[in-house]
């Protein structure tokens, strides 16, 4: 569902968040008597508490990220100076601070760990970044870019879904800040209109990227579903590209993916380094269904980074087209290596610091 007009997030979705955030904790004692209660009788995992106390923590987090925002808005002249290099940077620490609270928290009630694996050197170089991932829910998002800023220290420019801007916090933030919200693709039978421009607003987005910037994509264009990804590849057939759609077919955990943004990120950024990301650990946790079946998580994330030098990437489109089929196949094998055992929810992970040590250089190379 596409999101409201701004005015109507702004001065509805957002007080309404901020009472609401007021209200559940008021009455968050009660709540968590009664669903201890409960839970202990109906199920050992304390899902029901667990649950709770999230969804109030992260209405309070996005309730207190608003009147921050609206002092910030008021600080910068009501706006005037709001695009300013000095309050982007005060925007990129308030969201550096926010994923880090959020996560500290995440980790300690859902008992989910991060294991990030780079290649040797990947914190050298003053280069501006283009990053692409695999997309595999709405989590996945927030931890590649939680990692981007706390363990790779690059100020992110992200291409994201605009149904997003239903949360009023991530709305206002990554709205002041070099993002751009894009409408997913059109679904045969719907109406809903694709995002005119697409190709030329991720340009324009990746153009003048400093040295410690860092643009994230998830070409895909949406979370792995088995229906989105027989979309995707009837899309292929239907475009004439059958071998590309052949070999689509055999991608078991990934879409295919839509070259035309990553490769006018990739134009726009002529100097930047090229990294993509696969990851493992979130891929059966897409709706409130699979949250509280999931809960208590026990997971360790896997979050798999490698490099391609720039030298290796064709200029010639179809061969690009190539390249990029290649490395998302590379990425749906990686996954099917270290996708968690079918019972692996059920048996605790081993207690590690929230900060990853597999965050040095060289855990991993290829």
């Amino acid at each position: 569902m596409r999101p409201p007009p701004k005015w109507v997030r702004r001065l509805v979705l957002a007080p309404l968040v901020v009472v609401a955030a007021l209200v559940i904790t008021a009455l968050l004692p009660l709540w968590l008597v009664v669903a201890t209660a409960v839970s202990i009788f109906i199920e050992p995992r304390l899902r029901t508490p667990r649950l709770l106390w999230m969804v109030n923590l992260y209405l309070l987090w996005d309730a207190a990220a608003l009147v921050a925002l609206f002092a910030v808005w008021i600080a910068s002249g009501f706006g005037w100076r709001i695009h300013t290099p000095r309050f982007q940077r005060v925007h990129y620490r308030m969201v550096a601070r926010m994923l880090q609270f959020l996560f500290w928290n995440a980790y300690w009630v859902l008992r989910l760990d991060i294991d990030v694996r780079v290649p040797a050197g990947f914190h050298d170089d003053d280069r501006p970044r283009v990053i692409a991932s695999r997309h595999a829910g709405p989590g996945d998002s927030f931890i590649l870019v939680h990692a981007v800023f706390h363990w790779f220290h690059r100020s992110p420019r992200i291409v994201l879904k605009d149904t997003l801007q239903w949360d009023p916090a991530v709305d206002v933030v990554l709205n002041r800040l070099p993002n751009r919200f894009i409408a997913p693709p059109p679904v045969s039978g719907r109406r809903r209109p694709s995002d005119h421009g697409l190709q030329e607003r991720i340009s324009e987005l990746a153009r003048g990227m400093g040295p410690h910037d860092a643009l994230v994509i998830f070409p895909e264009g949406g979370n792995f579903t088995e229906r989105r990804r027989s979309r995707a590849i009837e899309r292929l057939h239907a475009a004439g590209l059958d071998a590309i759609a052949d070999r689509a077919a055999r991608l078991q955990n990934v879409m295919a993916p839509r070259p035309g943004g990553f490769f006018a990120a990739l134009d726009a950024a002529p100097d930047a380094d090229v990294f993509f990301v696969a990851h493992t650990g979130l891929d059966r946790i897409r709706t409130v269904a699979d949250v509280w079946r999931e809960l208590p998580t026990d997971k360790t994330i896997i979050m798999r980074f490698w490099n391609v030098a720039r030298a290796e990437i064709p200029a010639d489109p179809d061969e690009r087209t190539d390249w990029l089929m290649r490395e998302w196949e590379r990425i749906d094998e990686w996954i099917e290596a270290n996708r968690p055992e079918p019972d692996a929810d059920t048996t605790p992970v081993a207690r590690r610091r929230h900060r990853p040590a597999a965050a040095r250089d060289g855990v991993t190379r290829s």
